[in-house]
């Protein structure tokens, strides 16, 4: 059975790289249909709007989306368009791995393999309830965390744990200061790890989290945490294994899911042919398991691993002088 995806393009190098990862996905004979939908500045200059009805209306029928980088304007009025789809679609799951590849420009070249699950519909970082006093002087926002936000994530991240065969889950909080939001998300993980026997559960403030990451990144499996926190230490966890041009993210609801590189449209190279396509070619292998395709997902990700290690048609950040277009041929010689 065909399965339909919505395809968004995106801006500044999201045409170049969507099309790499496109060509790739082809020539896996998949039976995939795309159906593209605007978002975007590209949208805002066709349509007037940033994230037009229409694409939302796709996402909801095909309930799988592909999606390149977009470009939010800055200035008032504009909320980031990926905040807004994952409140819309109600993307409760944002999945981040982080691998070791080799021949890249990392920190720590091997032995890492980190997957960052980080709540994305509540906390700090949803700025509810932003306020700037009269005077300038005082500036509030409103964190809030839920039972059901916290119980679902973390419950999400163990489960995806026993599915794929991880041991250890470490649930990060500042429960230590912060006791009341992040203090219930950590007395709601308690309860959910407990039914997990089989799994070995810590836990870490975020604070000696970020330390532990750099000084001895190979201690942790799964990390499970709130959607400010989840931000900054996946992140940091991109940057172990050469950054975010190697970093795909899944967002994760109950009647959708979004897949993206989670690197901005950088502007600065748009339309030269050199932009990496990784990252969106491993956001397309996280699509591929959630579809119910893992050895498809893992033939994808072994040919990207074998065009690494051979050098072959490398663009220009990975240290070759390939682009985009022939390191994704590359990668489809090795399929």
């Amino acid at each position: 059975m065909t399965q339909t995806i919505t395809v968004i393009r995106g801006d500044g190098i999201g045409p170049e790289i969507m099309a790499a990862t496109l060509h790739v996905l082809d020539a896996m004979k998949l039976d995939l249909a795309y159906e593209e939908a605007d978002a975007g500045m590209v949208a805002l200059e066709k349509h007037g709007d940033l994230l037009p009805q229409a694409t939302l209306d796709s996402i909801k029928r095909n309930k799988i989306a592909l999606k390149a980088p977009l470009t939010t304007p800055v200035g008032e009025g504009f909320t980031s368009i990926n905040v807004t789809l994952r409140r819309i679609f109600d993307l409760y799951a944002n999945v981040r791995p982080a691998h070791s590849f080799p021949n890249t420009k990392s920190r720590f070249p091997s032995g890492i393999d980190i997957i960052t699950v980080r709540e994305n519909t509540e906390g700090a970082y949803m700025s509810d309830g932003q306020a700037v006093s009269e005077d300038g002087e005082t500036a509030t926002l409103v964190q809030k965390v839920t039972h059901k936000g916290s119980e679902r994530i973390v419950r999400y991240a163990f489960e995806m744990a026993r599915k794929i065969g991880r041991k250890k889950v470490t649930v990060v909080h500042k429960a230590n200061i912060m006791k009341s939001t992040s203090g219930l998300f950590l007395k709601t993980a308690r309860q959910v790890a407990a039914q997990y026997p089989d799994i070995e559960c810590n836990e870490m403030i975020v604070d000696n989290t970020c330390m532990q990451l750099v000084m001895k990144p190979e201690q942790f499996d799964v990390i499970v945490t709130t959607n400010l926190f989840g931000d900054i230490i996946s992140d940091l966890c991109a940057g172990l294994v050469g950054g975010l041009g190697l970093a795909p993210g899944a967002n994760i609801g109950e009647h959708g899911a979004i897949f993206e590189a989670v690197h901005g449209s950088a502007p600065d190279i748009a339309g030269k042919g050199i932009a990496n396509p990784c990252a969106l070619l491993l956001a397309a292998g996280q699509m591929l398991d959630h579809l119910g395709m893992p050895d498809q997902a893992a033939r994808l990700r072994n040919a990207i691993i074998a065009t690494l290690e051979a050098k072959d048609d490398l663009t220009p950040d990975l240290g070759g002088s390939g682009t985009t277009t022939s390191f994704a041929e590359a990668i489809t010689r090795r399929l």
